[in-house]
């Protein structure tokens, strides 16, 4: 059997470079860029652990606010970094949660007179709703030296609003695996599936085995956008993907109902979903993912689909990744596996020199590298050490993602104005909850998406 992550790096990204990435499935790169032509830090090929090449200014007294959607183990992983950076300037920096919407959430902060320092962009359309507003300031000649040093140039781009660099993409995500109980799938006969029909029937096997298959956390809209977004770019192609990633062609295309109906097979199946479609839509994501490996001699799951950022929640349990949880790559719907990649980019809101040093560490291989050590996170930095990772599962994934260079697709959703793929009972995620709910009515989903996508594409 090949193994999951040679399953991954044998699909690799969907082929195109592109230089604007959309919200959802796999292949987060790092391809990278060497320092005046030594990369490595001549460590016979791993990255310099030491952080000295790391130049920042002292910060002593100096307090900064950092706002992100992370909650749970993902903020504890998140300020274990911070303390890094602490520790190097004297700065005091404070967590601030944002909640799903960020975009809503800097609009209110900025009329109050006191937005975040910086703060994490899920999405690219919010990242150029930032520039656009005039809030987000550009990167100084440190930040953008640390960057050009650890990036490849499709995750500088990212970060780029015409042509001025404005944000880091330090923290990236392939948005294309599913998660699984190894037990649940022995006791069940079960095997990794490769494609779609295989998915489907899998599903089927352990849910007669008496394990309920699927968690879908459609409380949290975004993660139905990936489902979604996995489906249509293995469905429909790279081409197609790219169109309504941009609006060019209308949600209510033959292709849109093709991915629906498609996903229609599993949410319209309650004895694949855990709980059921009805109870799915009141599922968060930190309970789907953990439904597989909280109780894992009675689990509510057995497998839940999303980002490489699930280990971060299945560490919280007392299973392992790599032996009680394992993962293989979105299921084939067309001729390939999917390859979606997402990320969250940094960007200063108030351009303070403790807030640009912050955007230089994260830029570097050090803050990386300490991000990595607890699992959960994929980098795009190409010249970090992969042993940085906790297991062989994220270590693979992490070598597929740099691999990949700038041959990916990114979210779909999170290339979208926020209005449409970013807002919290909003636009795409509402029109996917209310499918979840109701998956037989393809058409009034596509109406829905399309009413919704134009009117915020217009404004």
């Amino acid at each position: 059997m090949r193994s999951s992550l040679q399953t991954l790096q044998h699909v690799r990204v969907v082929r195109t470079a592109v230089a604007i990435v959309a919200a959802g499935a796999f292949a987060v790169t790092a391809a990278g860029c060497g320092d005046d032509g030594d990369d490595n830090g001549g460590d016979g090929g791993k990255a310099d652990k030491s952080g000295a090449g790391v130049a920042l200014p002292k910060l002593d007294g100096e307090s900064l606010r950092v706002g992100a959607v992370w909650t749970g183990p993902e903020q504890e992983n998140f300020e274990k970094v911070i303390d890094g950076f602490e520790e190097q300037t004297g700065a005091t920096v404070e967590y601030v949660p944002t909640g799903d919407n960020v975009a809503s959430f800097v609009r209110t902060q900025v009329a109050g007179g006191k937005p975040p320092d910086v703060v994490f962009a899920p999405q690219v359309g919010v990242l150029q709703e930032f520039v656009k507003e005039g809030w987000a300031k550009p990167l100084n000649a440190a930040a953008k030296k640390e960057l050009a040093k650890n990036f490849s140039p499709g995750w500088q781009d990212l970060g780029a609003v015409d042509g001025e660099q404005y944000g880091v993409y330090c923290k990236a995500a392939n948005k294309s695996l599913v998660w699984y109980n190894t037990a649940a799938f022995e006791n069940a006969g079960a095997q990794e599936p490769a494609d779609w029909q295989g998915f489907l029937d899998t599903a089927q096997l352990v849910s007669d085995s008496g394990v309920p298959p699927v968690a879908v956390g459609g409380a949290d809209g975004w993660t139905l956008t990936d489902w979604f977004e996995n489906i249509y770019l293995s469905q429909a192609g790279p081409e197609k993907y790219d169109q309504l990633a941009a609006h060019e062609i209308p949600w209510t295309d033959e292709s849109v109902k093709d991915a629906l109906t498609t996903l229609g097979e599993l949410f319209g199946n309650d004895t694949l979903i855990a709980g059921g479609a009805k109870k799915a839509t009141k599922m968060a994501f930190p309970d789907s993912a953990t439904a597989p490996f909280a109780d894992l001699e009675n689990p509510k799951a057995a497998m839940v689909f999303e980002a490489d950022f699930v280990g971060a929640f299945v560490n919280e349990t007392d299973a392992k990744v790599g032996e009680d949880a394992k993962v293989f790559p979105f299921p084939a719907v067309g001729s390939d596996s999917p390859v979606v990649t997402g990320g969250d980019a940094a960007v200063t809101l108030s351009g303070s020199k403790g807030a640009q040093a912050l955007l230089t560490y994260l830029a570097s291989t050090e803050a990386a590298q300490a991000w990595a050590e607890p699992g959960g996170f994929i980098s795009p930095n190409k010249n970090m050490d992969m042993a940085a990772y906790p297991n062989d599962v994220q270590r693979e994934i992490a070598q597929a993602l740099v691999d990949a260079g700038d041959d990916f697709r990114f979210d779909m959703s999170d290339q979208a104005p926020a209005d449409f793929g970013g807002t919290a009972g909003k636009g795409e995620w509402k029109a996917l909850q209310d499918f979840l709910a109701d998956p037989k009515d393809v058409e009034g989903a596509q109406q829905d998406l399309e009413k919704a996508a134009a009117a915020a594409y217009k404004s």
